[in-house]
């Protein structure tokens, strides 16, 4: 099912298997648009129940399931610290406490993961994102693979309309054509970069699926095709540093959003998170000096360049 943006998508599930009273877990970093609509429409709004938690560890997701638990939200890896969460055993959970699971697949794209095959029962994708692939559209997708679910989520999609127009299905259809060699371009590239980061001495910490230093990189490994685009890269210092390295940008873009054809750069505690609290960043560890990266499909020596001149100003 096609929606308006990945955002309604989202809402249809929740409105259509979470009544008012009722529980979902969700993982603790989480997109914030996500987090945005679960904790300030939901939660205060509409009295729903969530348990944010570190999904990264199965049991933490066993301690929060209580008898009032309709659904599991996942999202691997997560935006924007990137851990990798194993969906497999997950569902494997779920469905033992015959509870929900809905999988946010937007990072790695349908290209290089299937939450389905790994047992979710939806699997959701930003379509604004990899699939349009071109940062021209919004809209979202929805996919599950059972007659009942997908009835009743139509129904409530139909009802409430979070429908995309034919323009918009037109450039998500367009952006599919692509889908495989942009994913396999912007794998390719972020090998190269994760390496260079990692490497540097500007850099406190970086965080890539694709580097054995990841916690999660055997996870990883088994359930991705690719390691996909999304960098996360801590400064080393703070919110002033995190201001001169992106202001001296020249090939990359500072913008929110990701998985176009442009590499996009942004300081997350300040941009795409910052609706969430405070003190929630605090926690996950969303700090000033957090940088994502999502590596378009220019030349990647030119990627590199731009950094390193970036580097150059802090």
């Amino acid at each position: 099912m096609a929606f308006s943006s990945g955002c309604a998508a989202t809402t249809t599930i929740i409105q259509t298997f979470v009544n008012a009273g009722e529980h979902v877990i969700c993982c603790d970093d989480v997109y914030g648009g996500t987090q945005r609509y679960f904790r300030q429409i939901s939660q205060m709004r509409n009295n729903v129940e969530f348990t944010f938690v570190d999904m990264t560890d199965v049991s933490n997701i066993e301690k929060a399931i209580k008898s009032n638990t309709k659904l599991i939200w996942v999202e691997t890896p997560t935006n924007p610290t990137l851990k990798v969460c194993d969906v497999e055993k997950i569902c494997a959970l779920a469905k033992s406490k015959n509870i929900l699971t809905a999988v946010d697949n937007t990072f790695p794209s349908p290209y290089l993961q299937s939450p389905l095959l790994l047992g979710a029962d939806m699997s959701v994708n930003s379509v604004t994102k990899y699939i349009g692939g071109h940062s021209d559209v919004v809209m979202g997708v929805l996919v599950c693979n059972d007659v009942a679910l997908r009835d009743k989520l139509f129904f409530t999609s139909k009802t409430i309309g979070g429908t995309p127009g034919p323009f918009d299905c037109y450039l998500a259809l367009r952006g599919l054509k692509t889908l495989k060699v942009r994913m396999e371009a912007t794998c390719r590239s972020a090998a190269i970069i994760s390496e260079y980061l990692e490497a540097h001495p500007k850099v406190e910490k970086i965080i890539y699926p694709g580097l054995t230093s990841h916690p999660q990189h055997e996870i990883a490994k088994k359930q991705m095709r690719g390691f996909g685009g999304m960098i996360t890269f801590f400064l080393k210092g703070g919110i002033e540093e995190s201001r001169k390295f992106l202001a001296a940008m020249k090939t990359m873009t500072l913008a929110e959003s990701l998985g176009g054809v442009e590499s996009l750069i942004e300081c997350p505690a300040v941009m795409t998170h910052f609706s969430v609290p405070p003190e929630v960043r605090k926690e996950l560890g969303i700090s000033d000096n957090l940088i994502r990266l999502s590596v378009g499909l220019e030349d990647v020596e030119d990627l590199v360049h731009d950094l390193q001149q970036a580097f150059e100003k802090i």
